[in-house]
C-alpha cells in the first residue's frame, strides 16, 4: 500500500482542528459565583457561558472521525492482507498502532469527561448568610490534557499509517507473483531447447 498524501492531510487537519477546539474549550471553561436571589432569602450559583462544552464535544467528534479514517484505510491492522513478518517496519507499525490508540482513548476520555463536567450546574440553593454554597465547576487542565494527547495521537496516527504502508504485504505479494510468472514463462523455452538438443 502506497502512502497517500491526501490521507495524511486529512488526518493532520482533523487532529489540528480538534487541538484548536480543545484549547478553546480550556480557555472558555464555565465559571460560577454565588449570588443572592432577588425574590427570596436564598443564594444560588450563577454560571457563565457553556461554550466550553460545545468546543469539547466538537473536538471529540473530529478526533473520532480522524481515528476512523486512519483505521479504515489500514483496516485496523487486523483485517487487511497482513504485514511482512520479521521486519523492523512491522515492529514499528504495531508499536505506533498501540500508541495511537492509547493516546486517542486518553484524549477522548478527557474531552468527553470535561464536556460533561463543564455542562453540570449546581441546582442547589442555600439559605442566605446561613449556608455556604459551593458551585461545581470543571477543574483546570482537563481540556489541556485532552489537547496534549490529541497532538500525541496525531504523531502516532501518522507514523502508524506510514510504517503500515511500508510493512504491507501487498507489494511483496505482487513481487512474488511476478517472479512466479517469469519462472513459468521461461519453463516452455527450457523444454523447447531440451527437445531440440535430443533431436540433434
Amino acid at each position: 500500500m502506497a502512502v497517500s498524501i491526501s490521507i495524511i492531510a486529512i488526518i493532520t487537519s482533523l487532529h489540528l482542528i480538534s487541538f484548536v477546539f480543545s484549547i478553546g474549550a480550556e480557555r472558555r471553561r464555565s465559571s460560577a459565583k454565588v449570588v443572592p436571589d432577588e425574590y427570596d432569602e436564598r443564594t444560588y450559583c450563577m454560571y457563565t457561558t457553556d461554550a466550553s462544552t460545545v468546543y469539547g464535544l466538537t473536538a471529540f467528534g473530529l478526533l473520532l472521525i480522524s481515528q476512523t479514517v486512519v483505521n479504515g484505510v489500514t483496516r485496523c491492522l487486523c483485517f487487511g492482507k497482513g504485514l511482512v513478518t520479521g521486519t523492523t517496519a512491522t515492529t514499528w507499525t504495531i508499536f505506533f498502532f498501540i500508541f495511537s490508540w492509547i493516546t486517542f482513548l486518553g484524549a477522548e476520555a478527557c474531552l468527553l469527561a470535561g464536556s460533561a463536567r463543564n455542562a453540570y450546574h449546581t441546582k442547589y440553593r442555600a439559605a442566605f448568610l446561613v449556608e455556604n454554597l459551593s458551585c461545581a465547576t470543571l477543574r483546570k487542565g482537563v481540556f489541556a490534557a485532552g489537547a496534549a494527547l490529541t497532538l500525541l495521537s496525531l504523531i502516532g496516527s501518522i507514523f502508524y499509517y506510514w510504517t503500515h504502508a511500508r510493512a504491507d504485504t501487498g507489494g511483496w505479494e505482487k513481487h512474488q507473483n511476478e517472479g512466479i510468472g517469469m519462472a513459468t514463462s521461461d519453463f516452455p523455452r527450457q523444454q523447447q531447447h531440451a527437445s531440440e538438443f535430443e533431436k540433434a
